[in-house]
C-alpha cells in the first residue's frame, strides 16, 4: 500500500507525520510552520530547549537554515564527505530558523539522509522536514510502523507505509565547528 500522497497532503497542510529513516521511525512536520512544530512538541511531549533535527534529500534543501559564513572550507568539506547517510551535524543556524527548531542553541542540527522515501518526500515538499525519533519522551524510539501505530497512532495525521533503513540506533550526531562526537551512531 503506498501512501506517499496522503502523508505528502498531511505535510502540506501543517499535520504531524511519521516517516521511516535509516535507522529508526522519526516524526516531523514542516520546519517553517510555528504551529506544525507545536502539534509535534505536544505530541512527543518534548520540551522545546531540546531543538529538533532537519533531515533533508540535499545539501540545497538546508541552506536557507545554516549559516555557512561561520565554518571554515575544511569544516564544510568534513560535512559533505559524510553525507547522503546517518551522520547528522550541528553547525550553526540562519535567521531564518524558529527558536522551537533551534530549541536554546545558536545552532541547528542538520542531516542529507540516504533513506530513498524520505529523498523522495523532501523533494516532493520542497524543503526538508524537522525529525525526531517516533516515541514519547522517555520511551524507546519505534522500529517498525507497528510500534508508531502503537505508541502515537491516535496523534498523528499519517504515518508514511515503508520500512527502515535497518540500521539499529538514531543516526550519529557530530558538531561541524569541533569535530566531535555529541551521540554515538
Amino acid at each position: 500500500m503506498d501512501n506517499f500522497e496522503q502523508v505528502l497532503s498531511a505535510l502540506n497542510n501543517g499535520e504531524v507525520i511519521a516517516y521511516p529513516t535509516e535507522g529508526v521511525f522519526g516524526v516531523g512536520c514542516d520546519p517553517d510552520s510555528q504551529e506544525a512544530i507545536i502539534k509535534l512538541l505536544e505530541l512527543k511531549q518534548r520540551p522545546v530547549e531540546k531543538g529538533l533535527i532537519l533531515i533533508a534529500a540535499s545539501y540545497e534543501q538546508l541552506l536557507p537554515y545554516i549559516d555557512e559564513s561561520q565554518l571554515s572550507e575544511q569544516q564544510l568539506n568534513q560535512v559533505h564527505s559524510t553525507w547522503p547517510g546517518p551522520v547528522t551535524w550541528i553547525m550553526p543556524c540562519s535567521d531564518k530558523v524558529s527558536n522551537l527548531v533551534s530549541g536554546q542553541f545558536d545552532s541547528i542540527a542538520v542531516r542529507v539522509t540516504d533513506h530513498p522515501l524520505v529523498q523522495k518526500m523532501c523533494n516532493a515538499f520542497g524543503k526538508p522536514l524537522t525529525s525526531t525519533s517516533a516515541n514519547l519522551s522517555g520511551q524507546p524510539p519505534c522500529m517498525t510502523m507497528q510500534e508508531v501505530e502503537q505508541q502515537l497512532g491516535n496523534r498523528l495525521s499519517a504515518i508514511l507505509v515503508g520500512e527502515t533503513g535497518g540500521r539499529d540506533k538514531p543516526s550519529e550526531i557530530r558538531d561541524a565547528k569541533t569535530s566531535q562526537v555529541l551521540r554515538q551512531g
